[in-house]
């Protein structure tokens, strides 16, 4: 397990004479069922975001460690800009990622691999935004005015179910098949990733996290924890507890991000779009 975390938890950024910002915090937890830790988590200014080293491969650990050291060395490059990424920094950090975990699993039977899911700081129209990215089923969720959104779409066997109509999208967490990945960094790929422009308000939070948090803790209960009246690391530590206290199955990582301020601009009806429908 990796944790990048900034002793800073609060930035702000700066794009023309548009500001945004945000404080940031985020855990991570082995759980009460696992030997090893293999989440790990990155949140450092400008980019929040986890990764899940796949179960029951070798090495899961060495694999999410990649991805977030790879994305954590992007938004740190980019820090004498105000931490603000481009959008091609995800995708040229996770190539980099891949070519890591080919290399330090080399040894290894079967390769590994890692779920990521994250939001970064990055200009759009003359404004800073928000770009959340996602490969697997590590997700990222938005709660806004008391409302909780799912921005990610699951890369899954289930999530595949529910999208053709064969299965009730409240029961996917409850199927067998919950654990069946159709995309994932590594194993000498690099998939593409799914990312969305949004457009960020002042109170939004925004919530990293891997499966090990919403197998455990429905929508209602993470929605309550994550509005509350708390700094994200308080939040982070409650989901946390949540979790372990509804089993704690898996490993448990979760990264916040919080808009303090945000530009006038106008958005989307829902605050996000696919990357290019902004």
């Amino acid at each position: 397990m990796t944790e990048i975390v900034s002793p800073k938890r609060t930035r702000r950024f700066t794009v023309g004479a548009s500001g945004l910002e945000l404080r940031w915090g985020g855990a991570s937890d082995i759980g009460h069922r696992r030997a090893v830790n293999e989440d790990s988590l990155v949140a450092v200014p400008g980019l929040v975001a986890v990764a899940d080293g796949l179960g029951g491969h070798s090495a899961g650990d060495v694999a999410s460690a990649a991805a977030v050291e790879r994305l954590a060395e992007r938004a740190k490059a980019r820090g004498r800009q105000g931490a603000i990424l481009e959008p091609e920094d995800i995708g040229a950090a996770l190539v980099a990622a891949s070519d890591d975990i080919l290399l330090r699993t080399a040894g290894t039977a079967h390769g590994s691999g890692t779920t990521v899911s994250g939001v970064a700081v990055i200009a759009h129209e003359g404004h800073p935004a928000l770009i959340v990215f996602n490969i697997g089923d590590s997700r990222v969720y938005r709660l806004r005015a008391g409302e909780l959104v799912q921005v990610t779409v699951d890369h899954s066997y289930v999530q595949e179910l529910v999208d053709a109509g064969r299965l009730d999208a409240e029961l996917a967490e409850f199927h067998p098949d919950a654990n069946i990945i159709t995309r994932a960094l590594g194993f000498g790929e690099v998939p593409p990733h799914d990312s969305w422009i949004a457009t960020p308000e002042r109170g939004d939070r925004f919530l990293a996290c891997t499966d090990g948090l919403t197998r455990e803790v429905d929508a209602t209960r993470i929605a309550e924890l994550l509005g509350a009246d708390a700094d994200p690391d308080e939040i982070a530590a409650s989901l946390i507890g949540a979790a372990n206290a509804s089993g704690g199955r898996d490993n448990i990582t979760v990264g916040i991000l919080e808009v303090l301020e945000a530009p006038d601009a106008d958005e989307d009806p829902d605050g996000t779009a696919p990357r290019g429908e902004a």
